[in-house]
């Protein structure tokens, strides 16, 4: 038994929506972890914990609520049909927008770590050079947070990978638009074709093995301790 073509569909549909969603997800949470790791706002708490909430919080509910907000009724929505761009439900965009707000907390908080775990001596000493804020940055900080950039891909892209309630809430089971590896286990299980589900899932967990084992590695090399997302790390 082999995958069939519907499988390889959904896997490159799958491996798509992960490098898309991962890439948007370094972009956000950049900032934001480097944000939540320096700042002394008030306001630190409750973005931290809006930040975590995917980990918490069913993501059939994350998904019911992306659906009405980016229905046309919705409030982005309604700005999105106005923009010309149409409705973002049951289309691939709108998978890469559950995705990367669900996926949010397994990149920030490795980032966050990273940069926490660096401290004020490197970016002193580059201070005593003229260095500026921006320099400082992409010169000491970035290069000294890969480790954490890597882990935080990691986590990311196979957290994307491995998403079934918010995808399919928002995305359906489209063939070749939003249909991912995930659903198609499901549709496999519906139809009691256990052979083929066993063969997908199989996969992903190797993957998921695989994906942890990279982490696992990579954390004595970041000098930051355990870092721990609980039961719900895939």
């Amino acid at each position: 038994m082999t995958f069939s073509e519907a499988d390889w569909l959904a896997i490159a549909l799958t491996l798509q929506l992960a490098s898309i969603s991962t890439i948007l997800l370094l972009i956000l949470s950049t900032p934001l972890a480097w944000w939540l790791a320096t700042s002394r706002s008030g306001w630190r708490g409750p973005v931290a914990a809006v930040v975590a909430l995917p980990l918490v919080l069913p993501p059939t509910v994350l998904g019911f609520y992306l659906l009405i907000i980016l229905g046309p009724q919705g409030l982005i929505g309604q700005l999105t049909v106005a923009l010309g761009l149409g409705s973002l439900p049951f289309t691939f965009q709108g998978l890469v927008v559950g995705s990367v707000l669900y996926s949010l907390p397994f990149v920030v908080q490795p980032l966050h770590n990273t940069f926490a775990s660096l401290g004020t001596r490197p970016l002193e000493m580059a201070a005593t050079l003229h260095a500026g804020p921006w320099d400082r940055f992409f010169n000491v900080v970035l290069p000294l947070s890969r480790h954490g950039f890597i882990t935080a891909s990691v986590l990311g892209f196979a957290h994307t990978v491995g998403e079934f309630g918010v995808v399919l809430m928002i995305g359906g089971n489209i063939p070749g638009e939003t249909r991912v590896v995930s659903v198609q286990i499901y549709d496999y299980v519906e139809a009691l074709n256990f052979q083929q589900a066993h063969w997908l899932s199989g996969a992903l967990v190797i993957f998921s093995f695989l994906v942890l084992l990279i982490v696992y590695w990579l954390q004595p090399r970041q000098g930051m301790g355990t870092f721990a997302m609980g039961s719900r790390v895939l």
